[in-house]
């Protein structure tokens, strides 16, 4: 039963790697890791996985010539998309290029597991794809803003025109739900 999920899991984060890994293989997966777009391609080219979990961000390249490339290796892999930085136009573009999902940080196993085996990407039909809400786009822009800012909350809070104690408010409260 693992030969046809075997699952190419991309990401630069050693330690979110390891947990997810570990999660998905509970889940019946086959998991083999790469922390470079260099080492992901060399080994879809070697074993093309059914599945893949490509991070936007990487060291030496991006997430979505990653897909682009394991779209053309095999187009029957399933490959979602996951980034903390989630933006609409990056979620449409990674769908044109082959994705059939697009998963913004934090993602728990088994909501990459229900993305991972969800029926109906690859048809040619009609993708549902939801848009996250107000809120939840702009928690996401403040965390890209901190963490560019090394996470200095005054020194975001001015790069965001917002005063220090109302961005900290922000901060504390948990991520919106889509």
């Amino acid at each position: 039963m693992t030969d046809d999920r075997t699952l190419l899991l991309l990401d630069d984060d050693d330690v979110f790697a390891s947990r997810m890994s570990k999660a998905l293989s509970a889940r019946g997966f086959e998991v083999t890791r790469a922390a470079t777009a260099a080492e992901a391609i060399a080994s879809a080219r070697d074993d093309s996985p059914e599945y893949a979990l490509v991070d936007l961000r990487l060291p030496d390249g991006h997430g979505l010539d990653v897909v682009a490339e394991l779209h053309a290796i095999d187009q029957t892999t399933r490959i979602v998309v996951l980034t903390g930085y989630g933006a609409i136009a990056t979620a449409v573009e990674s769908l044109k290029r082959g994705a059939t999902d697009y998963l913004t940080k934090p993602v728990d196993a088994d909501q990459v597991a229900a993305a991972l085996d969800k029926e109906g990407g690859s048809s040619g039909g009609a993708r549902e794809f939801t848009v996250p809400s107000l809120a939840r786009v702009e928690w996401e822009h403040i965390q890209r803003v901190m963490t560019e800012c090394s996470g200095n909350v005054s020194q975001a809070a001015r790069v965001l025109g917002l005063h220090r104690r109302s961005l900290q408010r922000k901060l504390s409260k948990y991520p919106v739900n889509r």
